[in-house]
């Protein structure tokens, strides 16, 4: 199945290939809580993710271990997916940022990030 989303302004859209989504994966380090983010609970590489617009309106957030790059749309602020330095290039995106999607409506998996990372 074929998803499409975007950040709230539209200046970053993207697609990926996917069996249709009903879990999801949400976390409660300090930055996932704060963005209260639901993300797809798996990575998605460049086999089935394609960014369609808006690479110049993206910048990188890093945190603590600089282990995960938080993108994000420097016009609307909105993160709507990331990677990691040891799966640069496949990302796990924020499903609130997908069309036709309820990410409150998918069994939702919880991680402690705050004490496991």
């Amino acid at each position: 199945m074929k998803y499409t989303g975007s950040c709230h302004c539209k200046a970053v859209q993207f697609e990926f290939e996917s069996a249709p989504i009903y879990d999801a994966l949400q976390c409660n380090c300090s930055i996932c809580i704060r963005k209260n983010a639901i993300m797809s609970k798996e990575y998605f590489g460049a086999d089935r993710f394609r960014l369609l617009s808006g690479e110049s309106f993206l910048k990188t957030y890093r945190f603590g271990d600089h282990d995960v790059h938080h993108y994000f749309c420097q016009q609307c602020g909105i993160y709507p997916f990331h990677d990691t330095l040891y799966q640069p290039g496949s990302y796990r995106i924020n499903l609130g940022c997908v069309d036709n999607l309820e990410p409150r409506e998918l069994a939702i998996t919880y991680f402690d990030g705050r004490n496991e990372l």
